[in-house]
């Protein structure tokens, strides 16, 4: 084997082996916190375990600051939603209706012509 498919091989096995030391969902934790699973997939500490919450808008799942940030923009009804997002609302994808947080899922909560969110304000046009 020559030199440069022996080093790209090293190297190819080594970030395998770093992606696999990380919390998958259904681990053990301890306390609360998120990581980045994946650029569109945030891992939560809730009740003990390691739960999935989708990052589906633009910006995705990024760690900065010492903080994961998870951008819900573009989840879904359905989608699991962070404790930090209980009862807050959210607008649907398509701006016709309002998502909300409840027990840790995103419920369609009203219907609307136009949905709007600023500074963290959901208002939705009947």
């Amino acid at each position: 084997m020559n030199r440069s498919l022996l080093a790209l091989v090293s190297v190819v096995g080594s970030l395998l082996f770093t992606g696999c030391g990380g919390p998958k969902a259904g681990d053990d934790c301890d306390g609360g916190g998120f990581v980045c699973q994946e650029a569109v997939l945030a891992l939560e500490c809730r009740s003990g375990t390691w739960r999935e919450v989708p990052c589906r808008g633009p910006l995705g799942c990024r760690e900065s600051d010492d903080a994961v940030r998870c951008d819900t923009s573009g989840n879904d009804a359905g989608d699991a939603c962070a404790s930090s997002a209980e009862g807050r609302g959210l607008c649907r994808r398509d701006g016709k209706a309002v998502l909300e947080c409840r027990q840790g899922v995103l419920v369609e909560t009203a219907s609307c012509v136009s949905c709007v969110v600023q500074n963290s304000e959901v208002t939705c046009q009947p």
